[in-house]
């Protein structure tokens, strides 16, 4: 998963591969691990897939973990600010950000997807 910073004007088109590694990362991965299991993720060492069903798996379990982790939450826990992580906001903040994350991406994934089956 390739960037730079800077980013290039104009950003080019993100492919789904680009898009799936990205929930599967730096939406999903990094928040496992801050706050569900207390450490940090390093993004260079993961090993990122090479096929759909490869990234289609990681995602289902990544996306569990984070389920997981959520369902455990009590409300004191939602109330307060994550023992790790960046973040300084209350843990519900940090649920609803990434949820609206997964939204927005699954939705460019979606309709790329659409794309791809239209062009001629």
């Amino acid at each position: 998963m390739d960037f730079a910073s800077p980013a290039p004007e104009p950003a080019p088109v993100t492919t789904i591969a680009w898009r799936l590694a990205h929930i599967i990362v730096s939406c999903l991965a990094y928040r496992v691990e801050w706050y569900f299991d207390g450490q940090d993720f390093d993004a260079e060492a993961f090993a990122y897939a090479g096929t759909a069903d490869e990234a289609l798996k990681q995602l289902d379990e990544m996306y569990a973990r984070w389920n997981a982790g959520v369902r455990e939450l009590s409300d004191a826990d939602l109330d307060n600010p994550p023992a790790m992580g960046p973040e300084r906001f209350p843990m519900e903040n940090r649920v609803l950000h990434v949820n609206r994350e997964l939204i927005h991406h699954g939705a460019e994934i979606s309709l790329l997807r659409d794309l791809y089956r239209r062009q001629d």
